[in-house]
């Protein structure tokens, strides 16, 4: 055969192998949705072992969402260098080890440290996985799958923050790390054995051994061999990762930052502060994990409506109603409730929307990047957004120390949602998907 094997990835029924690797893509944001919430759940730990105050709490908060962004940018660019499949392995690496030197931290340096060297490795593996998602789906099932993908987060926020309230109650908050250590560490072999690279990558870069290699998951994938790679021309399998901030592209790169980086900031406000809120308010902090738990439940509900809709609806259109409506929800949240069900279903709905908004935006970003800067542009984008992670909860932290008021606090945090939202509204509503090219 001598057909383009990304236009029979593209066309075809999606293969068990497909769906497995999105699968594991799905666990793998999950790892990635635990580790970063895993100084939420064991702040008020913290908080209380070292004697430290909203505002150096804030700045723990935040070290991991520096590390991120630097991870973002530089290793989602080496995604689109060396391949989507070792660019996981290496930081599954990271990750493991930035969370068990976490639980051998004696104060606020040690563990900003290694929550920074954590987060590096979070950031290049959802620049990685995103590129992953759409890659190894066909383009009936793109967004579908990356919405999917991107729900893995809060999945698995809520299944850990499940696991940490039942740990919290038997020991410190280092049980916390320990535990998302184990969990990434067992990841390492899973895609190992069973990630092959991806085709639409391999076809676009053509490093050496590039025809074995397609044929290699072609075959995995239960499609015929090829008997020669598609022809690219020198100069368009050596682009630049720059591109995505050529003619074509800079439109897009510019709106989508904008976008994420206002709306992560409502989001991480959220996933940040509740439980020490909630504590804050005369609760445990096993109830404040569950109360987390439960705003993760919304989001995971969120993001899978959101990608189900896609199918049908505009993606552009669905994330933008979903920006406003979590600009109003948050503001729900900062009115207070009076009590613990009636908080968690506030936060879960809440969680439904915030959730919603990230889901879509990681959509965008695979439509609008194309395969040899797919990851690059989404780590760009994600890192220079997750600015917007950093600064949530130190200005947060900063407004709570300074005398305001939750409500008000709510609302000023909210408004990010809403001006994402204006952002989006100047990308062309028929965003075309660029696919394989």
């Amino acid at each position: 055969m001598t057909s383009d094997p990304r236009d029979t990835v593209a066309k075809s029924p999606m293969s068990r192998i497909q769906i497995a690797v999105v699968a594991i893509t799905i666990g793998l944001n999950a790892l990635d949705g635990f580790d970063v919430l895993a100084i939420s759940f064991a702040s008020p730990g913290i908080a209380r072992e070292w004697g430290i105050d909203r505002g150096a709490l804030g700045i723990v908060l935040s070290m991991e969402l520096i590390g991120m962004g630097l991870g973002s940018v530089f290793l989602g660019g080496m995604a689109d260098r060396i391949g989507r499949r070792r660019t996981v392995l290496g930081c599954l690496i990271v990750m493991a080890l930035g969370m068990i030197m976490a639980t051998r931290a004696r104060g606020v340096y040690d563990l900003s440290v290694w929550r920074v060297f954590t987060g590096a490795g979070i950031g290049g593996m959802l620049a990685a996985t995103n590129a992953m998602a759409a890659e190894f789906s066909n383009a009936r099932r793109r967004s579908l799958n990356v919405s999917l993908m991107a729900i893995g987060y809060p999945a698995g926020a809520a299944i850990g923050g499940l696991v940490a309230a039942l740990l919290l109650k038997r020991g410190n908050w280092r049980v916390v790390f320990e535990f998302g250590a184990a969990a990434t560490a067992s990841f390492i072999p899973l895609v190992f054995w069973f990630v092959p690279e991806s085709v639409s990558w391999l076809c676009q870069r053509q490093p050496a051994g590039a025809l074995a290699a397609v044929n290699r998951g072609l075959r995995r994938m239960g499609y015929s061999p090829v008997a020669q790679l598609p022809p690219i021309a020198v100069e368009l399998r050596r682009r630049s990762v720059a591109d995505i901030f050529s003619a074509r592209l800079v439109r897009g790169t510019a709106l989508l930052t904008i976008g994420y980086f206002m709306h992560i900031t409502t989001f991480y406000y959220i996933l940040k502060w509740v439980p020490k809120i909630v504590v804050d308010m005369g609760f445990t902090p096993s109830s404040a994990a569950g109360v987390l738990v439960w705003a993760n439940v919304g989001g995971v509900t969120g993001g899978a409506v959101l990608g189900l809709l896609s199918l049908r609806f505009s993606l552009k259109r669905l994330t933008m109603f979903a920006l406003v409506v979590s600009t109003f929800m948050v503001g729900v949240f900062g009115r207070g409730q009076a009590n613990l069900a009636q908080l968690s279903v506030v936060c879960a709905v809440a969680g439904f929307f915030t959730t919603a908004g990230v889901v879509g935006l990681y959509g965008l970003m695979a439509q609008v990047y194309p395969t040899h800067v797919r990851a690059t542009g989404t780590g760009f984008t994600v890192g220079f957004g997750r600015a917007g992670s950093m600064l949530a909860p130190i200005i947060a932290g900063y407004l709570f120390r300074e005398g305001y008021g939750l409500e008000f606090v709510s609302i000023a945090m909210g408004a990010g949602s809403l001006v994402g939202a204006l952002a989006l509204g100047l990308l062309p509503f028929k965003v075309v998907p660029a696919a394989a090219t």
